[in-house]
């Protein structure tokens, strides 16, 4: 096994000095395991200048949660770190009118805007709210910019900002119309009367002003009290306002408690946690069209989307109901009838607003909207016809599964006419372009994965990320927007983010590799030799001699194909019966077998030190994971758990027949979705694995958050036995092997009750040999460095003492 010496990469950034490292000691566990800032700081949040001429960064700070900005010459290589006087004449990620005459950027949370020919630069807002989402309008005369779901349009010429609508959500207290009573009143008294007359010759003479000045206020919309808003967009010409919203009075479910029980107060804290699967569903969207210039509001029905009044769970529903009603449940099941029109959701337009599911053509003549049914099945994209004030659909996308969370990316070409879009509509996220008349065209095809779409400033060119050469090997290729050939841009093979210059000549690239944090380069956008910016990874760390982990391909006994994995072992390998243990990555889809900075560098140091230690790790991305097309993400619906176990078990052979493993000395482990894993490994598999640790494991899907679970077991009441087949709590009689779990008590995202259920279950089926340990000032992702040390302690000693030694073939193992 090959291992990796690391000389670093050639140091252009101005970075603290480091003092000389001593001789490199045999790796322990603390090192392992401490703050990672003795690793060195990955670059973050690249961005170019507003004249081209620098790129920014961001780099976390040693002992610190603050991040500096620093500045480099991407023609010299020469960086500095911005002290708090340069940072305020620093520019902010840009955006550029059409003519390149003007820029503008947030930086800390308010609006400037630049001159590009002088140079000079004017500060639009100075509040203390964080304005976002700076444009220029159609006609390149006004700057608009968003506070929440209020937005603004700042006069170029003038230097005057103003609301570009305000909404009400109340009823217009003016459209109130009296009762018997109310006119019979108005009948009698002539002063009342004719204090009404007033007060309407006053409103006529406010929009008869309102008509003649432009530079007054626009009158409110009044919305209703019934919902409120979740995003607003403002149509680039300052026509159009696009409003989502979802009643006011809908229920979010009851929140479960979180305990924190070391505060600084002394007191035991209860705090609300998200709500439990299927306890409500999320809050229906609704779209409503306001016309600025006309003042009028048009709801945008949803109801001739095609396929939006169909059931795609009607057998599942059926079954359920039937069930119900047997059991004399009459309201319950009465409560599963299926809607008459499917609720949906705009993609990104959740409770934090923002957009994302809503696009408009740069001429504002036209708009798109992304939608997604609560049931998670289908997605369309729809434009807007605005003289019938309806939707016209574009494309739909239908996954019996479950709709991919990614690869969503939509948006117009230059021409303002034609849409493009991601879809897995082949089995693979690919892009397509479709003019609002015509059909659809792939611009990419294949067996791999496109993401990140950047449409270049001319409209030529779409730069995306690609995992084209092999499913762990990412970099930047562009296509031309007309069709043509896939190029490769860039050679790292662990591309991470790349940014377009404002010239669209050059390219910022973020790469990393296993033992290296994530870098900044710069290269020609047609590709070439890059060259390379930074080097911020610490001699401490890059003097020690990694193992290369070595990608291989683990075929399935279950004709699922071949299963990527990393295998970590020693330089010069034994033949004699090894131990070996099998980590499992978190989240479900996520990609850990591939060629860049892997979210678990902590435990790939550790897996360095198994391998010290005499194991040998292998670690796979099976299947659910990410980067392998649609048929690998969707193998586990209604069945988690399942699929993923046949995966690790085919892995535990490949290990015994490739590289000598003994099958008694397997040790399984991982975290979130890998402790669920080890969970289902061995409660699933019985006497396969030596022993398991499961950190801050889902134990019981019926507890984790809707939007995940429901994606790939449905809603719990549907499916009831989807839950029951992928929950380890319902396994827990079979518990016979050695099992850790480990969690953090104040976790928001998997509740540490989901433990300590099963630990609970253990007890009253008078299990032996299982352990909880508990941390109570972690969450999911641990950030305390004692906490790291003490939870893989316990994953070491419980290796050590159940898997390293030889086992004998005596009853229970």
């Amino acid at each position: 096994m090959r291992r990796l010496l690391l000389a670093g990469l050639v140091g252009l950034t101005v970075l603290p000095a480091v003092a000389a490292v001593p001789a490199v000691a045999p790796l322990d566990l603390k090192t392992v395991m401490a703050d990672p800032d003795w690793i060195g700081q990955a670059v973050e949040t690249p961005y170019w200048s507003v004249d081209g001429r620098s790129l920014y960064y961001a780099l976390k700070r040693d002992g610190s949660p603050v991040h500096d900005l620093y500045r480099v010459d991407p023609a010299s290589g020469q960086g500095v770190k911005l002290d708090p006087a340069a940072m305020a004449q620093a520019d902010g990620p840009a955006v550029f009118d059409r003519a390149h005459r003007h820029a503008a950027f947030i930086l800390h949370g308010d609006v400037f805007v630049v001159d590009l020919a002088s140079g000079r630069r004017q500060q639009v807002t100075r509040t203390p709210q964080m304005e976002s989402a700076p444009r220029f309008s159609a006609d390149g005369r006004a700057l608009q910019y968003r506070d929440g779901n209020d937005w603004y349009s700042y006069d170029l010429a003038s230097g005057v900002a103003a609301p570009a609508a305000i909404l009400k959500f109340a009823d217009d207290p003016q459209a109130k119309q009296p009762d018997a009573f109310g006119r019979r009143q108005l009948e009698l008294f002539r002063t009342l009367r004719e204090v009404k007359a007033d007060k309407q010759a006053v409103r006529d003479e406010d929009k008869a002003l309102d008509a003649a000045d432009p530079g007054r206020a626009p009158q409110p919309f009044w919305l209703g009290d019934k919902s409120r808003a979740v995003d607003t967009e403002l149509s680039p010409d300052g026509r159009w306002m696009l409003v989502v919203t979802v009643p006011k009075d809908h229920a979010k479910g009851e929140a479960p408690k979180v305990n924190h029980y070391v505060t600084e107060g002394g007191y035991t804290e209860p705090k609300d946690a998200r709500t439990y699967v299927g306890r409500n569903d999320p809050a229906p969207q609704s779209l409503l069209l306001l016309d600025l210039r006309g003042h009028q509001q048009y709801p945008l029905k949803t109801d001739g989307l095609p396929g939006i009044k169909d059931d795609p769970l009607k057998a599942l529903r059926a079954q359920a109901v039937a069930a119900l009603e047997k059991a004399g449940k009459q309201d319950e099941a009465k409560a599963l009838k299926a809607p008459d029109v499917r609720p949906v959701r705009i993609i990104a337009g959740t409770e934090d607003g923002g957009g994302g599911g809503i696009e408009w053509s740069d001429d504002g003549s036209q708009l798109a909207i992304q939608l997604r049914a609560i049931d998670n099945k289908d997605r369309w994209i729809a434009s807007v016809d605005f003289g019938r004030h309806v939707l016209v659909g574009q494309h739909r996308l239908t996954d019996e599964a479950w709709v991919n969370w990614n690869f969503n990316d939509f948006g117009w070409l230059r021409d303002n006419r034609t849409l493009w879009y991601l879809s897995e509509h082949s089995g693979w996220s690919q892009l397509y372009v479709k003019p609002l008349d015509g059909k659809a065209k792939a611009l990419t095809s294949g067996r791999f994965e496109v993401s990140h779409p950047l449409l270049s400033d001319d409209g030529r060119w779409f730069y995306l990320r690609a995992n084209r050469v092999a499913p762990y090997s990412y970099d930047v290729y562009r296509v031309p927007t007309a069709g043509g050939e896939l190029a490769r841009v860039t050679n790292y093979q662990g591309m991470d983010d790349f940014r377009l210059s404002p010239d669209g000549s050059q390219l910022a690239v973020l790469h990393s590799s296993p033992y290296v944090k994530a870098q900044l380069a710069v290269q020609s956008a047609a590709g070439g030799t890059p060259r390379e910016l930074t080097s911020t990874m610490k001699p401490a760390f890059t003097a020690h001699d990694w193992i290369a982990p070595a990608i291989v391909e683990v075929p399935s006994s279950h004709g699922a194909g071949n299963i990527y994995a990393k295998y970590y072992g020693p330089a010069n390998e034994a033949a004699a019966p090894k131990p070996a243990v099998i980590f499992v990555h978190g989240a479900g889809y996520l990609q850990n077998v591939t060629l860049s900075w892997s979210p678990y560098f902590r435990e790939q140091m550790f897996h360095n030190l198994l391998v010290q230690q005499g194991y040998v790790v292998l670690d796979m991305d099976y299947r659910a994971s990410e980067g392998y097309g649609r048929a690998w993400r969707t193998a586990i619906y209604r069945q988690m758990g399942h699929p993923e176990l046949e995966d690790l078990l085919d892995g535990k052979a490949w290990l015994v027949k490739n590289h000598g493993v003994d099958p008694k000395r397997v040790g399984i482990y991982g975290g979130s979705y890998g402790g669920f894993m080890t969970e289902m490994a061995l409660l699933r598999a019985p006497g396969e694995f030596a022993a398991g640790s499961a950190q801050r494991p889902v134990s019981d899907w019926t507890l984790y958050s809707h939007e995940y679970t429901s994606n790939i077991l449905n809603d719990p009441q549907l499916d009831p036995e989807a839950y029951k087949a992928s929950s380890p709590i319902e396994y827990a009689d079979q518990l016979r092997d050695p099992l850790l779990i480990q969690h953090g008590l104040i976790d928001d995202n998997v509740l540490a009750e989901d433990s300590i259920r099963l630990y609970q279950r253990f007890i009253e089926l008078h299990k032996k040999n299982f352990w909880m340990s508990l941390y109570p000032l972690e969450r999911h992702g641990f950030v305390h460095a004692d906490s790291w040390y003490d939870e893989y302690r316990r994953i070491d000693e419980l290796f050590d003492t159940y898997v390293k030694p030889v086992r004998d073939a005596s009853p229970g193992h």
